[in-house]
């Protein structure tokens, strides 16, 4: 009617709640992004410590030569990288952690039912971290899908399960002074490449 008020009136401001479910998802892209960047500068270090040239390191990380050149700039004033083996049967928990995420990507990439997809995504937006939980969560679902595509499913990725698994469940007491994310980087590639070699 003619003079009430409206009872549904905009307002003011967002509510502390509101504006925390807003922000959180900028937040894990920002965080994944910073993250990203710190994991592409310490593979660069890497890569200088192979003997790569400035101009190859540039072509493959996509930046120009003077950015590449001031990071291995900055990298040969620290302290020197560990030697880095690129061997499967590592056994320190990082390494471990990379082989399960490279093994759970070839699952979900090749098997359409794979339960394990929606975590391999949450982890490449940088929204799964590598927490005991998530690693124990992840390692469930691809036995799910170790199960469930027993049939089709090359032998080379339940023998990678079983040997990721043993690892985590009785982690080696290897200390190593290279970066966790680096490592998992690197196994997870190696691991990829190996799985695909053995298909």
């Amino acid at each position: 009617m003619a003079g009430e008020k409206d009872t549904h009136q905009s307002p003011e401001t967002l509510t502390e709640e509101q504006a925390e479910r807003m922000l959180a998802g900028m937040n894990e892209v920002i965080r994944a992004g910073e993250e990203m960047r710190k994991l592409r500068t310490e593979m660069i270090k890497l890569f200088a410590d192979f003997g790569w040239t400035q101009d190859r390191i540039a072509h493959l990380t996509d930046m120009s030569q003077p950015a590449v050149s001031k990071q291995v700039t900055k990298y040969k004033m620290g302290d020197p990288l560990p030697p880095t083996k690129l061997s499967l049967g590592q056994l320190d928990v990082p390494w471990l952690e990379g082989r399960l995420w490279g093994l759970a990507e070839e699952i979900s990439e090749n098997y359409d039912t794979a339960r394990c997809t929606r975590y391999v995504h949450a982890i490449a937006r940088g929204k799964k971290r590598f927490t005991p939980e998530n690693v124990d969560e992840l390692r469930r679902l691809i036995e799910e899908d170790l199960m469930l595509h027993q049939a089709e499913m090359p032998s080379s990725y339940r023998n990678a399960y079983d040997e990721i698994s043993r690892g985590l469940d009785i982690p080696a007491k290897v200390t190593t002074k290279a970066s966790a994310s680096v490592r998992r980087a690197l196994a997870h590639q190696i691991q990829r490449d190996q799985l695909r070699g053995d298909s």
